[in-house]
């Protein structure tokens, strides 16, 4: 069996959060046939009791639960660390899932799944967030926004200012290569990897919530600039 887990032998957790014991079952028996911990909840509160509790790698969120809604419980789980976070949902709405995203969760998957596509995107939101780790360097744009890499920690105008994982390599990708202009699915395939199915206006949601973060006006980006028709680029002296 092939383990996830860390540098030190330490295995990768998953928390799964549903009120449909059999899904439950079923996510828990093929991530840990794939190698990694799992613990579980049926509930928003007990959800947010068990990521304090746990300290999960990586949480697989139903939007609807008793006690404390997915949206609600994702809030709670930002507020307390920037743990990447995989919606998933019965709900097909475009709305629902643009909520989610802008929430800061980093995917989507629509009920009904395939458990193999769950388990392949919990693995490449994980590899997103350790390529972030891996890259040991501080990425400048202009004087006002620095990006340390190891640290996954971004300053604007010499403040902290909280991303994601999904947003800080977002962010990381364009400031790399400022001023060149990039389309969504160019963006998507630097967050998510061609192996994994998404959509192009979930960059528009990571891209709406960096700018409420890195922008004075989010209403007129100077920074994260749209270029119509096309995609968006970062400036080179924002």
């Amino acid at each position: 069996m092939l383990v996830h887990g860390y540098d030190d032998g330490s295995v990768r957790t998953v928390l799964v959060v549903d009120d449909e014991p059999e899904i439950v079952r079923i996510l828990r028996d093929y991530l840990e046939r794939a190698g990694f911990a799992v613990v579980t909840a049926s509930d928003g509160e007990a959800a947010v009791a068990m990521a304090r509790r746990h300290r999960p790698d990586i949480v697989l969120l139903d939007l609807t639960l008793p006690s404390l809604d997915g949206l609600d419980v994702a809030r709670a789980l930002r507020r307390d660390a920037e743990v990447p976070i995989i919606m998933l949902s019965a709900r097909t709405e475009e709305t629902d899932r643009i909520v989610g995203l802008e929430l800061g969760a980093d995917d989507y998957v629509a009920k009904p799944f395939s458990p193999r596509e769950v388990v392949a995107r919990v693995r490449a939101v994980l590899r997103r967030a350790d390529a972030t780790h891996l890259h040991g360097d501080v990425v400048r744009v202009g004087e006002s926004i620095e990006l340390d890499v190891p640290r996954m920690e971004t300053s604007v105008d010499g403040h902290r200012v909280e991303l994601t994982a999904t947003e800080f390599q977002l962010l990381l990708h364009m400031a790399r290569q400022p001023g060149r202009v990039f389309t969504r699915a160019q963006l998507l395939d630097a967050v998510h990897g061609v192996a994994v199915e998404s959509y192009e206006r979930a960059i528009d949601a990571h891209v709406k919530n960096i700018r409420r973060k890195i922008e004075r006006d989010p209403h007129a980006p100077r920074r994260l600039q749209t270029v119509f028709g096309v995609g968006y680029r970062l400036a080179e002296s924002p």
